[in-house]
């Protein structure tokens, strides 16, 4: 529908996008009646935004996303601040949810509940206050090596990588299961599912080998540190 509009030369916003599918796209699918309005709204908000970049050059066309994929939903309170804390929360429409780790207690006006390799996360933004550090010296230089990922001139080590290629070895060999799987069957979404969680296992240590683990120790000890700027070949 919405490609059919841009081609006759139309530009769809969000409040077009509203009426198209209250009038044209909801009554052919009586399972959205159970859904709150909340999550038309953002989603609407989400698409009409991401047609506003298209249009100005700043991004590519939005992608067409299905039930069943790339699922995610964000709902607010109707201008009431929702409290999280601990491990159960009571969130608008969805009423009492348990999280596997503890939130922060703290107060929040819109979450974002979306589905990745086959879990549910929850998304949201907070305000914090943060107490400087006592820096143990000012400065810590950081030798990047081949065996090791980084040396500091405080004698810190952070290992290699050698978790995250065997990690990216295994994603190969499932992904050539996968790519033998006939399309569409058990065995399919089984193979896909855990596919899934290993790209979500080789981002996540990616992450905290390059990113988490180093620069909080360098935050939490150091006022600078200055990189060696050396090209490294494997």
């Amino acid at each position: 529908m919405w490609k059919d509009a841009y081609n006759q030369g139309l530009k769809p916003n969000t409040k077009t996008l509203k009426r198209l599918f209250t009038n044209y796209v909801k009554p052919e699918y009586p399972w959205m009646r159970e859904l709150s309005s909340k999550v038309y709204q953002y989603a609407f908000i989400n698409l009409g935004e991401a047609f506003k970049r298209f249009f100005k050059g700043w991004g590519k066309y939005p992608r067409f996303k299905c039930k069943g994929r790339n699922d995610r939903f964000t709902i607010d309170n109707s201008g009431r601040p929702i409290r999280l804390g601990g491990l159960i929360h009571n969130l608008p429409f969805l009423k009492r949810v348990r999280t596997f780790e503890a939130l922060p207690d703290c107060l929040t006006k819109k979450v974002t509940i979306y589905k990745k390799a086959g879990e549910w996360y929850i998304s949201f933004s907070m305000e914090k206050t943060f107490e400087p550090t006592l820096k143990e010296r000012e400065r810590v230089g950081v030798d990047f090596g081949i065996k090791t990922l980084a040396v500091l001139s405080s004698g810190v080590e952070f290992e290699g990588l050698k978790p995250y290629r065997n990690a990216q070895r295994k994603l190969a060999r499932v992904q050539r299961k996968l790519s033998k799987k006939v399309k569409g069957s058990q065995n399919y979404s089984k193979a896909l599912l855990e596919v899934q969680k290993l790209h979500r296992r080789v981002a996540d240590i990616r992450k905290d080998y390059l990113q988490v683990r180093p620069v909080a120790n360098l935050i939490l000890n150091a006022e600078s540190a200055p990189i060696q700027d050396d090209h490294l070949y494997s």
